[in-house]
């Protein structure tokens, strides 16, 4: 990373996607930034989950479960929208360590991992949501930077004083010509740290009593937030998947925001509680 002379300027320059290589193995950033995230998540978590008097081990376990569920979905979203690049590459849809997978997918994925999960325990999955939500965004922080290390993700050309440098090979046809481009992978990064921020408030303000929240509170406002940053950003990118001519993920970050906010007026203007796994009498506790 470079500075200019130019107050707040710096300029982002990818040293490359590998750290190292040992013979025939070679260790990726983007490898080692993905198990940072899930170790740190799980820790966040459980530390969360003490202070809530949940059994940590619970959270342990279905750490577990969501890699099991997130990851493969993740890619297999990826490969899906961009099947005419891997169809006659069969080999690389498993090359994941290359890059290219889809959070919408890993949410998706994790989402039905931690409802059979939650089922199976007989806990609330809207407990279990809470308490990962901080851990979700968190992660998504860290691993953006792995779009950086593999120079992808990018947004449109800029002259800005804050810019990626992205080589020529990775850079789309139409924007041969050009050097610097917007740090996409940056931006989201830094609005998902906000939510990080946002979610830890909440959480310690409902355990300090000062703002009570209902079960499910802070992984709609995740998700929510998460969304609504998205969709700006997306806007900027280079490389969205496309649905014709709409870009996947800004219509599946509107329509997250969409039910994200209609479940919290449910929750607080409708006066109601969310449908769980677990018995009724069990949504009638507050707090996640």
């Amino acid at each position: 990373m470079e500075f200019t002379n130019f107050p707040l300027a710096f300029q982002f320059q990818s040293p490359g996607p590998i750290i190292f290589e040992l013979g025939p193995l070679a260790v990726r950033w983007y490898g080692l930034l993905i198990a940072s995230a899930v170790l740190l998540g799980v820790s966040v978590s459980q530390y969360l989950a003490k202070r809530r008097n949940f059994d940590p081990e619970l959270i342990g376990d279905l750490a577990i479960w969501l890699v099991v569920g997130a990851i493969p979905c993740a890619r297999l979203y990826y490969v899906l929208f961009q099947w005419p690049q891997y169809a006659n590459n069969p080999a690389d849809i498993i090359a994941i360590w290359k890059g290219g997978i889809a959070i919408h997918g890993a949410i998706l994925g994790g989402i039905a991992a931690a409802l059979i999960f939650a089922s199976l325990q007989k806990v609330s999955f809207w407990q279990l949501a809470d308490l990962v939500a901080p851990s979700l965004i968190l992660g998504q922080a860290i691993g953006r930077w792995g779009n950086f290390f593999n120079s992808e993700a990018f947004g449109r050309p800029t002259d800005l004083p804050w810019k990626l440098y992205i080589p020529l090979q990775n850079r789309p046809l139409a924007y041969k010509s050009f050097e610097y481009f917007h740090p996409t992978f940056l931006y989201e990064s830094l609005w998902n740290l906000g939510v990080f921020g946002l979610l830890l408030f909440l959480f310690f303000q409902d355990l300090k009593g000062k703002l009570p929240l209902k079960r499910g509170t802070l992984f709609l406002v995740y998700f929510s937030a998460y969304s609504a940053g998205r969709v700006w950003i997306e806007g900027l990118r280079t490389d969205s998947l496309m649905l014709g001519p709409l870009r996947v993920a800004q219509l599946v970050s509107l329509s997250g925001m969409v039910l994200g906010l209609l479940g919290l007026a449910w929750l607080y203007l409708g006066g109601r509680f969310l449908p769980d796994v677990v018995s009724a009498h069990q949504n009638k506790e507050h707090s996640p």
